[in-house]
């Protein structure tokens, strides 16, 4: 065998305190399996506080079990029944050799499968009030005492399934840091530009008179007002911009091609490589039952598109737009509220107030719409009637990543792709139910208002998850009472090593499974939810990142925080999760992957539709001062924020109706004859000038160009990267040749 390589990411986590690998040694620890502890452990109600039939489920249930020949140990508890489960050395001992005699797994095998059959229906129907494994308090106390987590013991404690999310958010986590670097270097290279540019310079110096931006109450005021504004919007805006964007492209993929390489080098050394969850889940039937059938598979064409119909029209399109349509709704009454409020401040920076209103406001639809909709995805799933609790899993997955997807980004789409671009012009603006107008662009641009929304958003739903996931079980563990210590000969029993038979006395049976059982719950999606997050993450850091290049920055503060939680929570403030072996991260693989197209395609959006990189290029090559390259003493950019603005007249009879009188006054008490708006229009009859239509030409044009340079170029990077390093490759096939050599003797 080749020696392991430590991978960067490992060193990150070992910096940070959460893993630790053994030195040079890299022989995986034989897993902790105390005869101290139990398998498993059910608990029920007593009788008193149950029905009569659930009573007789109950006693069947663990009739059933006694006999497959496994132990089980009843403890009562005032108004609990804990149920004690250890399953016989044989049925591992045929578990590992159904194993051995497979590929699946390459003889590798895991200590803690305990065939539980049809528990999840026990379990819905009340039967049963919880389920769990035993933390084993040895292994814990290592945890603790060290403050890290060795990485092997990740994998022999909680299963590959656990150590394989903490390795793909380490690598994730370290891969963040070019993204983040390069980032806060683009950031102060805008702001390397913020007094110089001639676009800062015109904007503050600027006398324009600007159009009433709301109805009756707000006023004409001038583009020099917003000086602040267009300085930060610089700072977002700028011609470094389009490298960031192409870099967030390519920097997706070199990503997934790395943790493919990164997972390749674990899952050979774990001897998972040729895993089928398919042959396992047989394996498993066969130990709990040897006359078993294997489930068909099964497909129904009808009932598949009955539940794309109703999870893609009703509980997708229909719930997005509405939800986009009351986000728009809100935020247009919002700013007519603050722009007729008492406080000047707020009246002064209406929209601003309405904008982040409104992302908090989305913020809340989200965390209720979620809850909503993970209840109803579980329904759709049961009526799919799926094989295996794996496509129940990954079906749920899919649905519930692309509602979470879209109810996260529906504003942001919005705002960058719609916002200003449909609200009309002096005489003609648009207007929701006929009354309140739609929201307006700064003359600078939009994409400051989708940095603010994409901010909130995202410090919001970072900073928020991060305080309930960790203070939520945190409380409840400070609620309950303290347990009664271990009797001395119990203690001395946990001390030191003991013989197979050695048991605890009931009492601290009693105390240890008490302890287990009032930590917070966790259940099959629990990782789940760990991994949502992540990649809801991973989506604000690719998409739309042209307009936040900050985001890897805060993204990679979080996740140093996170893995340290993560870790605490699922060590000291829950069950213990239930190990389950793998070799890959699932449909997220997918997931990403997705993401990362999706990534290409909006940015490049961003940029050509959103952002003024095209409208600014047009302007410097086509109608700027160096228009016809002989000018050399006027900087090319000269009048650009002039030329995007079009000029409506008082005398136009078209505005009688739009703005009153005491609109068109200047805060000085002065009346003007006309205002400014930002588009690209005829002064005269409003309709769009050729210079518009140049633009949106050129925009098109260059949304097609990106697209197509970034897919090539993350094409070269994914050719580039090998999947699998080639000390794996040859492990395995060392590997394989000794076997085969093995079966010939």
């Amino acid at each position: 065998m080749y020696g392991h390589r430590r991978q960067p990411s490992i060193e990150l986590l070992e910096f940070i305190g959460v893993v630790k690998e053994n030195g040079n040694d890299q022989t995986l620890l034989p897993p902790v399996h105390t005869p101290l502890s139990y398998d498993y452990v059910l608990v029920a109600k007593t009788s008193e506080n149950q029905e009569r039939e659930i009573v007789k489920k109950q006693n069947e249930y663990i009739e059933e079990l006694k006999k497959k020949n496994i132990r089980v140990t009843k403890i009562i508890d005032d108004e609990l029944i804990f149920y004690g489960i250890q399953a016989p050395k044989e049925i591992f001992e045929k578990y590992r050799y159904l194993l051995k005699v497979s590929d699946a797994c390459n003889w590798s095998a895991d200590q803690n499968a305990v065939p539980l059959k049809g528990l999840r229906d026990l379990m819905k129907a009340k039967v049963f009030e919880a389920k769990f494994c035993l933390h084993e308090v040895k292994v814990l106390n290592k945890f603790n005492n060290n403050c890290v987590c060795v990485c092997a013991h990740v994998r022999n404690y909680f299963g590959e399934k656990v150590a394989l999310y903490y390795l793909w958010l380490g690598c994730y986590t370290f891969l963040l840091i070019p993204p983040a670097l390069v980032g806060m270097i683009l950031f102060l290279y805008g702001l390397a530009f913020f007094n110089s540019s001639p676009l800062i310079k015109e904007v503050c110096e600027a006398d324009t008179v600007m159009c009433p931006l709301c109805d009756i109450k707000c006023k004409v005021w001038k583009l020099s007002d917003t000086c602040t504004y267009a300085k930060v919007n610089l700072l977002f805006d700028n011609d470094g911009t389009v490298f960031f964007a192409m870099f967030m492209a390519v920097w997706a993929t070199l990503f997934l091609e790395f943790w493919k390489r990164h997972r390749a080098s674990y899952v050979c050394e774990w001897k998972v490589s040729d895993w089928c969850e398919e042959e396992e889940e047989l394996i498993l039937q066969i130990v709990n039952n040897t006359n078993c059938e294997p489930k068909k598979y099964k497909h129904s064409y009808l009932r598949s598109t009955v539940v794309l119909i109703l999870f893609f029209v009703f509980s997708q399109i229909l719930v997005i737009i509405g939800l986009t349509h009351a986000l728009v709704v809100f935020r247009v009454i919002a700013a007519v509220l603050l722009a007729e409020g008492k406080w000047e401040f707020l009246s002064n920076n209406n929209l601003m107030g309405a904008m982040m209103l409104g992302a908090v406001f989305h913020y809340l639809i989200i965390t209720v719409m979620t809850r909503v909709h993970s209840s109803l995805n579980v329904h759709i799933c049961v009526h799919l009637e799926t094989r295996s609790f794996a496509a129940t899993e990954k079906s749920f997955t899919v649905k519930m990543f692309t509602f979470q997807f879209f109810t996260y980004f529906s504003s942001l789409f919005y705002v960058a792709f719609f916002l200003g671009r449909i609200n009309g012009h002096p005489g003609g603006y648009v207007r929701i139910a006929g009354k309140w107008r739609l929201e307006e662009c700064h003359p600078s641009g939009c994409l400051t208002d989708l940095f603010i929304q994409m901010a909130i958003i995202m410090v919001l739903k970072q900073t928020i998850n991060n305080v309930f996931e960790f203070t939520g079980p945190w409380l409840k563990r400070r609620r309950t009472q303290r347990l009664q210590r271990k009797c001395a000969h119990c203690y001395l029993k946990d001390d030191f090593e003991v013989k197979d038979g050695a048991e605890m006395c009931d009492n601290c049976k009693l105390r240890d499974w008490l302890s287990n059982y009032r930590l917070n719950d966790v259940d099959s999606f629990s990782l789940f939810k760990e991994f949502l997050e992540m990649v809801i993450q991973f989506s604000f850091t690719t998409i739309f990142v042209a307009a936040f290049p900050l985001a890897p920055l805060l993204a990679l503060i979080n996740n140093v925080i996170e893995i340290r939680l993560d870790a605490i929570k699922m060590v000291t403030l829950e069950r213990r999760l239930v190990p389950k072996k793998t070799n890959d991260i699932g449909v997220w693989i997918d997931v990403l992957e997705a993401i990362g197209v999706l990534a290409v395609i909006a940015n490049g959006l961003v940029i050509g539709v959103s952002s003024d990189f095209i409208p600014r290029l047009v302007y410097r090559y086509h109608y700027g001062p160096c228009a016809n390259g002989t000018v050399t003493d006027i900087d090319c950019m000269a009048g650009y924020i002039n030329n995007t603005l079009s000029i409506a007249r008082i005398d136009d009879q078209n505005l009688h109706n739009e703005f009153t009188a005491n609109q068109m006054k200047t805060p000085g008490g002065l009346n003007v004859s006309y205002c400014s708006y930002k588009d690209y229009r005829s002064n005269e009859d409003y309709s769009l000038t050729p210079q518009f239509w140049l633009i949106l030409a050129v925009r098109f044009a260059f949304v097609i160009l990106f697209e197509h340079v970034v897919v090539v170029f993350k094409f070269i990077a994914a050719w580039f990267v090998p999947s699998a390093p080639m000390h794996v490759k040859n492990d395995r096939l060392f590997d394989k040749l000794a076997r085969l050599k093995e079966e010939l003797r």
